[in-house]
């Protein structure tokens, strides 16, 4: 069973795990960490409503190396629940009062994605209807909407058949008045995305959309009539409180970075500012109430994931407030050869999978033996010794490195089939390595 088709009773912790070692080699405790908080989503919608309110998630910090995994797991489930996501580096905030992003940004984009996420699964749903409407429009602008029935009817029976898709109509579509209005600055404002307000925003309902007229071809003009007759059918009221129950209730909120605003010193410069970003996230993974421009959020039930590789400081260096609403900890390893050759060619739509097909698209077949497989993991983890350690990103800067000669003739070169053994490449790659000149490993 795809994930796609998993409802959330079904998302045990155990599938869930399945599902996530389908695309992540590895990090089993993270793994587990991340599938009991998604199952606990559920268990916490099957009790009593008075109980319901008082269960709170148990947010997570991954410590571990770029390039382990953290990103991307996240970054799953969110896929894996449907969930609304969103993915912030801790580094982009500043302190209340300092010219930056506040940290309420985090929930204000988080419900932009999901209010624009729900319009497109509302439209989908009414695709079918919206098509027949459009079809209509399609038929007025190519008769008239005067024209008899029979006639309508012929031209709808050669639409149906795609033999007008080439001819040209004109339409008249909706555009928004403020589409192209420009933002402004309120002064006073503390955080610059608090103060800047589109004049379009203020705009939009007072004025409504203008109707212009296009010419364009029948099969251009189905996408723009089929959004704009679903649109007609969907409540945006209805979209917006689905969207911020959602939100509420199921989203994820990965906090990357952390470890970047740890402070040692305070009188350090520009600690003033981290420490404040870090005092500014306490109410926001606690729960808080956040304005937006769709209504008032609730953070109480958000699962807040933050992450950090925490080379130059420690978890115990963050506030201990903000240790405490970070409860479960979760240690993620580095990657061994081993990892690196199932990151290759065992995981769902892995690399290997990937050139295969991108060089495939110019007619040039592509294959790999197992010892060069192995040879690219054992150079991939020897440059991250040598040079920097980035995990698994390392791993394109090598096919990239091994591939650049074919990827650049390969128009020239259709009907070939190339062997990628470990003899070449030792000649693409182990002879730079030897000669230390990693300049072209560096990213």
């Amino acid at each position: 069973m795809s994930s796609e088709n998993l409802n959330a009773a079904a998302l045990t912790p155990k599938k869930i795990v399945e599902e996530l070692d389908r695309f992540i080699i590895g990090q089993d405790a993270a793994k587990k960490a991340v599938a009991i908080a998604l199952r606990n989503r559920w268990r916490r919608q099957q009790v009593i409503e008075g109980l319901r309110d008082e269960i709170l998630p148990k947010n997570i910090l991954m410590v571990g190396p770029t390039g382990c995994g953290k990103t991307e797991i996240a970054r799953r489930l969110a896929k894996l629940s449907n969930a609304p996501f969103i993915k912030v580096e801790a580094t982009k905030f500043t302190e209340i009062g300092y010219v930056g992003k506040d940290v309420e940004q985090i929930i204000r984009d988080l419900v932009d994605n999901a209010v624009q996420k729900e319009k497109i699964q509302q439209r989908k749903a009414k695709e079918d209807q919206a098509r027949s409407h459009a079809v209509e429009r399609v038929l007025d602008a190519l008769v008239g909407e005067d024209a008899r029935q029979s006639t309508r009817d012929s031209y709808r029976e050669k639409l149906i058949a795609g033999e007008l898709q080439d001819t040209e109509i004109e339409i008249t579509i909706s555009e928004p008045v403020s589409s192209s209005m420009p933002t402004i600055d309120i002064p006073g404002m503390p955080g610059a995305q608090m103060g800047m307000v589109s004049i379009g925003d203020m705009l939009d309902k007072a004025l409504g959309d203008r109707k212009v007229k296009k010419r364009m071809s029948v099969a251009e003009s189905y996408d723009i009539l089929i959004v704009e007759e679903a649109d007609k059918l969907i409540d945006e009221d209805n979209i917006i409180q689905s969207a911020i129950k959602h939100v509420e209730n199921n989203a994820i909120v990965f906090l990357d970075e952390i470890d970047k605003i740890c402070i040692k010193n305070t009188n350090s410069n520009g600690d003033v500012s981290r420490q404040g970003v870090q005092r500014d996230l306490l109410p926001l993974i606690e729960g808080t109430t956040v304005n937006t421009r769709h209504g008032a959020i609730v953070t109480d039930h958000i699962l807040f994931i933050a992450s950090g590789a925490f080379h130059l400081s420690k978890p115990s260096d963050l506030l201990p407030e903000l240790q405490g609403r970070l409860p479960i900890r979760v240690t993620l390893n580095p990657l061994s050869k081993e990892d690196f050759c199932q990151i290759l060619n065992a995981i769902e739509h892995n690399l290997i999978e990937q050139y295969k097909a991108l060089i495939g698209t110019e007619g040039v077949s592509l294959i790999f033996e197992d010892d060069a497989i192995e040879m690219l993991a054992e150079l991939a983890m020897n440059i991250n010794e040598q040079v920097e350690n980035i995990g698994a990103r390392r791993l394109h800067t090598v096919m990239e490195q091994l591939l650049e000669d074919i990827s650049f003739h390969a128009s020239d070169m259709s009907g070939q089939t190339i062997t990628i053994n470990k003899a070449m490449v030792e000649q693409k790659l182990e002879i730079l390595l030897k000669s230390d000149d990693l300049s072209k490993f560096i990213l």
